[in-house]
């Protein structure tokens, strides 16, 4: 099979472009939110604040994320607004950010404990309430009306007391929330009852057994779902732990520090005298800073190993359990446990840009972004409170006015699910009423109708579907980056894989020098007397070391052809290839590449002095120049070559059929050509067959030669039609592009500089951690472990969370679509069903508690 490069054309459609100054994000801890309508409210006072772009807030954490022009918002007074017009708001901004974490954990836990001593005191006034119910006469004062009117009395002053002033408020500042329909459904029964109580001539029912039951259950649904969105964020939280709180500082002026002393052990207290160090708090660390690390803790920010040894624990970065041995140079990750020696290292990263922090800070964003599929959603929580209230008053007068004279049946006896009590009265035990008062029976659908509504389950359906896929990714090394991005990876049918160093490990190995001299004006070796033209193969065995024949034919420049046989020993070369592999590495190491990377490790292992070189220029995605002793070298593909005026022959690049091509020319003439080789990642081939499997179509994208892209892709099983090889950076985008115009829903994997445009221009950006900082910041999903499967896992988990969404947005608008009616009796003619305050009230609540235990589900089918 021929693989041949693609061509990509000129026309292209639009290419999406990087926004090179982004605006400010400014990130609010935010208090007092009840439902979506509240969520809803808060993005619009956010938004009406001058130099705001967009504002995004996420209910199941109580978090918003404000997009704004840069130095045009004063985060203090946004807070301050919000704070007065009811949601305390703390920003979390520089050095208090770790301050402000706490404080909001803290006050989350406290409002749980404050939660559940009203939920207890609720149960204790629901138990009452029913032993009323239950004894009987038997017990005359928990069945006399007096007693259950101060139950529900006090369920209204103190368990209630908090919904009943907050639904009022919301409503007084024109944002009525979840608060406001049960106030407005206790209090209306609450005060219908006492009217019964007072006025019992009228005829009426008391149930004032309704707004302690309503309260109660209430309070419970919240309980519940306060612990379960605890729980599904978790994983944020134990990733935040993970960040050091503190760091050991070190004189690094110091001749030598003593990491044997006794005295320095963790169980020390006296240590923090030791004048080697000083204690102090890790996000106060400045780069360049010597710190030292005792076995057992966490290493406080990322840096460099400067003194011992030890192994070190970075399962929470890489998943893998087995510690990984580090010595002076090599680099270590704040959060990571040192296990086994003390060592002194060197700050390199800190604060918010050790990797552990920007973990964090991936995640935190990753749960405020809302995925598009949520829009409807707000949108309804925008308007459903007032459209619920509404609805409420609708249905009063339809059965005061027209629904107890079309069916007056209604009146004569009361549904298995009305949960009202119509045998107590005042004091005495009555007779049973057999019938209802249409003013009563009108009320109570209207109350039930205010009850069952829930915004809630519409605001948490998208935001806990997220919190628990982002904590499952996080716990995973999967970092993606928000809703948005989770509903656009459910849609995709394409991924496009770089070559170098993602499909393959990027550790290039040189395996061929061809040198050809041809009146070159640099000297390859003086020592060997050239004639007008000379070829010369040469094949280097690198692992063993073994001699091996070589012969090559090659169309020369004028036309003549001469064969050239020659014996060249595998590990040092000749002195011919020493010459130009030290032209080659002169001008490489102007550059940041793994073709570089190799070459001067080769250069380096046979101990070559590197040649003096300046004036370093690199054309991305074709090669670079340098000026070595005073002439100036190119380096680079064919393309680079022919650029340059130099001719390439066509039996040349054919002898290194399925390699990496290096040519090294100056004036005009091809000095000669270095083959280097990539080997595949061990998981690249079972990635590859997996996401077949899922049903997408992938591909490879490269700069490198067809026949390098051949050789990969033939180990892959991959066709012709789905490898585009020869690809500068700028046309790896159009390439992308080209593909979205022709419906595709592309998602990109790359890892460098290079693959930057095409990452930012994909549906789905996936770029591994290992690579460039401009790869993974342009990436929407960050694989942490740099393992190919894990591209796998992120798709997956990205399907399975939009799914969980999706579930959740039907229950949610499902449940409120037939929950609604048939609290407003459309059930009661034909089967007699008529569901009570209470029952309404019990539905209302546990239709948020489901949403987020469906949620909560999700990591089932993700378990370690």
């Amino acid at each position: 099979m021929q693989f041949l490069p693609k061509t990509i054309p000129e026309i292209q459609p639009e290419i999406l472009p990087v926004n090179e100054s982004p605006p400010e994000l400014v990130t609010f801890d935010v208090g007092g939110m009840k439902c979506a309508g509240c969520a809803k409210a808060v993005e619009r006072q956010l938004m009406q604040y001058s130099g705001v772009i967009s504002a995004c807030v996420n209910l199941a954490v109580e978090v918003a994320t404000v997009e704004c022009q840069p130095g045009t918002v004063d985060a203090e007074a946004l807070a301050k607004k919000l704070t007065d017009n009811g949601f305390p708001s703390q920003s979390r901004l520089g050095e208090n950010q770790r301050e402000a974490e706490a404080a909001t954990i803290e006050r989350r836990r406290q409002e749980i404990r404050q939660q559940i001593k009203q939920l207890t005191i609720a149960l204790i006034l629901i138990i009452l309430s029913g032993l009323g119910h239950v004894l009987g006469t038997k017990a005359p004062i928990l069945s006399n009306i007096w007693f259950h009117w101060g139950l529900a009395t006090l369920a209204l002053l103190l368990p209630g007391r908090p919904i009943i002033v907050d639904g009022c408020r919301s409503l007084w500042r024109n944002a009525p929330n979840m608060n406001t329909l049960v106030a407005l459904g206790a209090v209306t029964a609450y005060t219908a009852s006492n009217a019964a109580l007072l006025f019992p001539r009228m005829g009426w029912e008391c149930f004032f057994d309704e707004p302690v039951m309503l309260l109660g259950f209430i309070l419970l649904g919240k309980t519940l779902e306060q612990q379960a969105r605890r729980r599904a964020a978790s994983a944020l939280q134990a990733l935040i732990a993970l960040q050091p709180a503190k760091a050991r500082l070190v004189d690094f002026k110091l001749p030598s520090l003593d990491l044997r002393s006794e005295e320095l052990a963790l169980s020390s207290t006296s240590a923090v005298y030791d004048p080697q160090y000083i204690e102090i708090p890790a996000d106060r660390v400045r780069v360049g800073e010597w710190l030292q690390v005792l076995p057992g803790e966490k290493i406080p920010v990322d840096g460099e190993v400067c003194e011992g040894k030890t192994t070190i624990d970075e399962s929470m970065l890489t998943g893998e359990s087995m510690p990984v041995l580090k010595q002076p140079g090599d680099t270590v990750a704040a959060g990571t446990i040192n296990k086994s020696g003390a060592v002194v290292m060197r700050a390199t990263r800190t604060g918010k840009e050790t990797t552990v922090a920007q973990m964090v800070a991936l995640v935190q964003a990753a749960q405020t972004r809302k995925a598009p599929i949520q829009n409807l959603a707000d949108t309804v929580a925008g308007y459903f409170v007032y459209g619920v209230m509404a609805i409420s008053l609708l249905t009063f007068l339809f059965w005061y006015f027209a629904g107890t004279h079309i069916w007056p049946s209604v009146l004569l006896g009361q549904g298995a699910m009305d949960m009202g009590h119509g045998a107590m009265n005042m004091g005495n035990q009555l007779p049973i009423i057999h019938y209802q008062s249409p003013l009563l029976l009108s009320l109570k659908l209207a109350i039930a109708v205010l009850v069952i509504a829930c915004p809630c389950a519409l605001g948490l359906a998208t935001p806990t579907a997220i919190l628990v896929g982002s904590g499952i990714g996080a716990e995973r090394g999967l970092l993606i980056r928000g809703g948005d991005v989770l509903e656009r990876v459910h849609q995709l049918d394409t991924v496009v894989f770089d070559k170098t160093g993602t499909l393959t490990t990027g550790n290039l190995t040189l395996t061929d020098y061809l040198p050809i001299f041809q009146n070159s004006e640099l000297d390859l070796n003086s020592d060997i007397n050239v004639g007008n033209r000379q070829d010369a193969c040469s094949t280097i065995d690198g692992v063993s070391g073994n001699r091996q024949d070589a012969c090559s034919t090659i169309d020369g420049v004028s036309g003549g052809k001469q064969e050239v046989c020659s014996t060249i020993d595998g590990v040092s070369g000749t002195a011919v290839d020493s010459k130009l592999l030290q032209i080659a590495a002169a001008v490489e190491r102007g550059a940041c590449h793994p073709i570089a990377a190799a070459i001067l490790l080769e250069a380096q292992q046979q101990g070559l002095p590197l040649l003096a070189a300046e004036d370093f220029s690199t054309e991305p995605g074709f090669g670079v120049s340098a000026l070595v002793e005073g002439r100036r070298v190119f380096a680079g593909n064919a393309e680079w070559m022919k650029k340059q005026g130099v001719a390439v022959a066509t039996e040349l690049s054919g002898s290194l059929q399925g390699k990496t091509a290096v040519y090294v020319a100056s004036g005009g003439v091809l000095l000669g050509v270095i083959g280097l080789k990539d080997t595949l990642r061990l998981d690249a081939k079972a990635a590859v067959e997996r996401l077949r499997g899922m049903g997408l179509r992938v591909m490879m994208l490269t700069g490198d030669t067809a026949s390098a892209a051949a050789a990969t892709a033939q180990q892959l099983d991959l066709t012709a039609a789905d490898v585009l090889a020869e690809v500068r950076p700028d046309g790896k985008a159009r390439a992308i592009a080209t593909l979205q115009a022709q419906g595709c829903k592309v998602a990109v994997v790359g890892d460098g500089i290079n693959d930057a445009p095409a990452l930012a221009q994909a549906d789905v950006g996936i770029g591994l951690h290992c690579g460039t900082d401009v790869a993974v910041e342009t990436a929407q999903i960050v694989l942490m472990r740099n393992a190919l499967m894990d591209v796998v896992e992120s798709i997956e988990l990205g399907r399975a969370t939009f799914n969980k969404i999706r579930q959740n947005l039907f229950w949610a608008f499902g449940y409120n679509t037939l929950g609604i009616p048939v609290a407003a009796g459309i059930l009661l003619p034909a089967t007699g069903i008529l569901l009570s305050p209470a029952a309404a009230g019990a539905f209302m609540a546990f239709s948020s508690v489901s949403v987020v235990t469906n949620s909560l589900l999700l990591r089932r089918g993700f378990r370690a």
